[in-house]
């Protein structure tokens, strides 16, 4: 998880100077992938906590595939009820560009209730929101286009052109971000992979994971198909302690634990790393090589 606000587990605020540099650090390093929250304003607690600004997601991820060459880039998720779904997918379908097929479009119906007063962003029917959305993201990067009408969404011949260079796989894959029924089955129809978190054992991801599995199956859909992802906080030497419920002790003991989540199933972690800086990353590279060394790779 990439550093984009005040108050985070960088320390100060992060410059995009400093996004660039952990970014391409993490690159370096043979990291899979930069994870970007998406949000407008973080209040922890909500509405009672201090207000902590947020650099907006979508133009920082044009500049971070312009500044890297090898690393994913996703959204870790995009709230879709915030801005029309067709300029979405071709924002998508830019920074795919931008990066040669490297960005990952993770997505979700929002949560954080402070930012949605603030902005005036609508807070019912979320839900039904984000189904009107998918259903115009989904054919615009699948198939270039979309015609649809929802109850908060329409699309009415919509073409996405041009197109990236994935567009003849179905464009950026797409990720949810989410554990609730009704969007667990808007998953088994919409999504590549799957993200849950944040846990610090494997066991506390086990409900959702025999959720998940369940939901697909229903929907006619082989859970194999599906790419389970993880949201795990690691606290490292020197953490700022501003990651909650971390994953804590040495190199090896964190490898441990990583390796239980991979015997689970989940293909990917995202790790909320603290501290989330550039010498945070070569200490994350340590355990990763422990890691994958207990896997022969």
């Amino acid at each position: 998880m990439m550093p984009v606000s005040e108050g985070s587990a960088f320390g100060p605020t992060p410059s995009f100077q400093d996004i660039a540099a952990v970014s391409q650090r993490a690159e370096q390093a043979g990291l899979d992938a930069l994870w970007f929250a998406d949000h407008m304003i973080m209040q922890t607690p909500p509405k009672e906590g201090d207000v902590r600004g947020v650099w907006e997601v979508f133009p920082l991820f044009g500049a971070v595939a312009a500044v890297t060459s090898t690393i994913n880039i996703g959204t870790m998720v995009a709230c879709l009820g915030w801005r029309n779904p067709g300029i979405v997918a071709k924002m998508v379908e830019m920074i795919d560009d931008i990066s040669n097929g490297r960005f990952v479009f993770g997505v979700g119906a929002g949560w954080h209730e402070p930012e949605y007063e603030m902005f005036h962003f609508p807070w019912d029917h979320r839900v039904q929101r984000f189904e009107d959305a998918i259903n115009i993201i989904s054919p615009m990067l699948r198939e270039g286009k979309a015609d649809y009408r929802g109850e908060f969404w329409q699309a009415t011949d919509a073409v996405n052109a041009p197109r990236g260079p994935r567009a003849g796989e179905g464009g950026a894959p797409i990720l949810f971000g989410t554990n609730g029924p009704r969007m667990l089955g808007l998953m088994a129809r919409f999504g590549d992979a799957w993200n849950t978190g944040w846990h610090a054992t494997v066991t506390e991801s086990e409900e959702q994971r025999q959720a998940v599995d369940r939901i697909m199956e229903e929907n006619g859909r082989d859970p194999a198909t599906l790419v389970k992802t993880i949201g795990c906080n690691i606290a490292l030497a020197n953490a700022t302690n501003r990651r909650p419920n971390p994953i804590t002790g040495s190199a090896t003991e964190i490898a441990e634990r990583i390796q239980t989540f991979r015997d689970a199933g989940f293909r990917h972690m995202v790790v909320g790393l603290d501290p989330s800086t550039e010498a945070g990353i070569d200490l994350l590279a340590e355990v990763v090589a422990l890691v994958d060394g207990h896997n022969g790779e």
